[in-house]
């Protein structure tokens, strides 16, 4: 079996070396191959110049021409997988590594479709802002009313999937709405995702958080029209 790691950057120069260094040596456990495949969308700050100078084998870059969101990384790099299964790593160092061999550890070959991480099984709850932490907790019981899920943890950026799955559900390319239409459709399709507790280390606005304040209530309505338009979708 092979695992495709994708790393989704965007101005992360202080990270993404690391984040590639833990991708990279990672050890996924007996019977697993694996390769890192790096998009960058189109990056200011100097992270395209510093991915230019990585050369590790089973590591590939992909620089995309102009900014297309995360969701257009991801799929770019679902796309060019080569494994079985890809997994989303985030380059901001969020999330550690190390978790994807407890997630693939999960994986029954020719049976198992998708396996998330969750921020909050074991009673944890690792935020940074209350706000993040309820809106999180609305939209994955939403998402589970919908699509009659068991879900913890919709938001969670760790999440693998079976790659000839995922390229058959139509997804979009927009902003970060993969996130959330990835598991409504994996649901929605019949599919089970399975879930492991992961270790979550939040940034804050000051660190380069993205998602808080009036960006998050933003979110949370764009979540809300991902679902109904996931729902009354014909499949």
């Amino acid at each position: 079996m092979k695992l495709s790691i994708i790393i989704c950057a965007y101005n992360e120069r202080r990270t993404i070396l690391e984040a590639i260094r833990q991708a990279h040596e990672v050890d996924l456990g007996d019977g697993w191959e694996k390769e890192v495949i790096v998009v960058d969308n189109f990056s200011t700050d100097g992270t395209r110049e510093l991915l230019q100078t990585v050369e590790m084998p089973g590591v590939r870059t992909i620089f995309h021409p102009r900014n297309l969101g995360k969701s257009a990384s991801v799929l770019t790099g679902v796309s060019e997988a080569r494994g079985d299964y890809f997994a989303i790593f985030d380059a901001d160092l969020e999330y550690d590594a190390d978790d994807l061999r407890r997630m693939v550890s999960l994986i029954a070959p020719g049976e198992t479709v998708a396996v998330f991480g969750s921020r909050v099984l074991g009673g944890r709850k690792v935020y940074e802002y209350a706000q993040n932490y309820w809106g999180v907790r609305i939209l994955t019981w939403m998402a589970n009313v919908l699509f009659r899920g068991q879900l913890s943890d919709i938001a969670v950026g760790t999440k693998l999937a079976r790659v000839d799955v995922v390229r058959s559900l139509n997804l979009s390319g927009y902003d970060f709405d993969l996130d959330f239409e990835l598991p409504c459709k994996l649901l929605k399709n019949g599919y089970q995702i399975e879930e492991v507790p992961i270790a979550y280390h939040p940034r804050t606005a000051a660190q380069g958080k993205g998602i808080v304040g009036s960006k998050a209530f933003s979110t949370g309505f764009r979540v809300l029209w991902i679902y109904l338009r996931t729902f009354l979708e014909k499949n």
